[in-house]
């Protein structure tokens, strides 16, 4: 798994093997649990991504910057539902990528979460 953070946005995106995708929509699912992502050279990567329930409402998607690790947080009903974004994307047998942004009235995300892209184990979106 690789993790950058975009140092003026904020965006992090996530690349990652469809096995590693699973593991993270299962900790993510059941509200803990801990994945290491690759070091990438530069100095906006991650080290890795924590996992932990809360009383929500919502999930929120949060850099630690002490750490330099991501942490994804939430309730479970809303932890469900970025799980299966995730296993969705894990499972997907083309290309592509996924954004979980956060607007006004998102319906799982919590306020102040920041842009995650998570990038398919197949790469971009196909070309037609």
């Amino acid at each position: 798994m690789r993790l950058v953070c975009d140092p003026v946005y904020g965006e992090v995106d996530l690349t990652a093997s469809a096995e590693e995708l699973s593991r993270l929509a299962a900790a993510v699912a059941a509200g803990e649990g801990w994945l290491d992502a690759t070091a990438s050279p530069g100095g906006n990567a991650l080290a890795g991504v924590e996992v932990k329930g809360t009383s929500g409402p919502g999930v929120l998607v949060r850099r630690d910057p002490e750490r330099q690790i991501l942490v994804i947080s939430g309730d479970s009903a809303s932890r469900a539902v970025l799980a299966d974004n995730l296993w969705g994307m894990a499972s997907a047998e083309d290309g592509g990528h996924l954004h979980v942004d956060y607007f006004p009235g998102h319906f799982y995300l919590a306020e102040g979460s920041l842009p995650l892209v998570v990038n398919s184990p197949h790469g971009p979106m196909p070309a037609r």
